[in-house]
């Protein structure tokens, strides 16, 4: 199934607008063209109506949002809605400001996402209206282990059950679900922390993957984040005694730039609880 998803990727090359990140908008851009996809990259406000129209999916990375891009996310989620494309939230500090907290839960309840992304600290905080956030990264009293998989899970469910979309929660252990079944991954390299927007990277990933795979929604996504979890276990394994994070960002993009069906299909660990 995820070799399928992938391919469909490659095969459908899918157009997705992102307003995202202006700190990782390059290695989004390149992500995308390595998965398959390809990237646009706007968020003026006279501007969003247009390209929406013309991408397969909406990407909105709240990561550095301002009073500029605030309205264009709400004018181009609204569009995307109207025209029936796939949309994502990634609510990049969720919990770290008043402004970015504000924010998401306004987007979420005005536009309807089909995948919010978030580590675990945004993502309860999204589902409790409020909460905390060392800067854009997960809580440590947040992380999801394997004794608190249980209780993740189960939130994690609940609120895909509650917002009506896919939640993907990503950390040490990735979790993706419908409300019905969730993919508990472990794919990825705990070094990918130490790079600047790989879950940037990977809310771009997992758009372009619900364009390419309309009626399957929870796999795609799913196949998704192994593929970017792999990838980062073969750029590690790529990487030379005087590489460094900047050289190890390459190698993950190369690796999905190279990565297969057949390679994402063996190499992803996950279960379906």
């Amino acid at each position: 199934m995820f070799k399928e998803c992938l391919e469909n990727v490659r095969e459908l090359k899918p157009l997705v607008h992102n307003i995202t990140n202006y700190v990782t908008v390059n290695d989004v851009a390149n992500v995308l063209l390595a998965c398959g996809g390809s990237p646009i990259m706007t968020d003026d406000l006279k501007d969003v109506e247009d390209i929406t129209s013309i991408c397969g999916g909406l990407n909105i990375n709240i990561g550095t949002l301002n009073k500029n891009t605030i309205p264009s996310m709400f004018l181009a989620g609204k569009k995307a809605n109207k025209l029936g494309h796939k949309v994502l939230l990634d609510p990049v500090g969720a919990g770290a400001s008043r402004l970015r907290t504000d924010t998401a839960v306004k987007l979420m309840q005005e536009i309807k996402f089909n995948v919010i992304r978030g580590n675990i600290s945004e993502i309860k905080t999204l589902a409790y209206g409020s909460g905390s956030t060392k800067g854009v990264d997960a809580d440590v009293s947040d992380t999801v282990t394997e004794l608190s998989l249980d209780k993740a899970v189960s939130f994690a469910k609940n609120l895909s059950l509650k917002t009506g979309c896919i939640i993907a929660v990503t950390g040490a252990i990735d979790l993706v679900t419908d409300g019905k079944q969730c993919y508990v991954i472990r794919n990825g390299r705990a070094e990918m922390g130490k790079i600047t927007g790989t879950g940037c990277q990977l809310s771009a990933v997992i758009t372009a993957f619900l364009i390419a795979n309309p009626d399957n929604e929870l796999e795609a996504a799913a196949a998704a984040v192994c593929t970017m979890g792999l990838a980062g276990e073969i750029g590690w394994n790529n990487m030379q005694p005087t590489d460094g994070n900047s050289t190890y960002r390459n190698r993950i993009i190369d690796a999905i730039y190279n990565m297969d069906g057949d390679t994402l299909n063996k190499g992803a660990k996950y279960e379906l609880r």
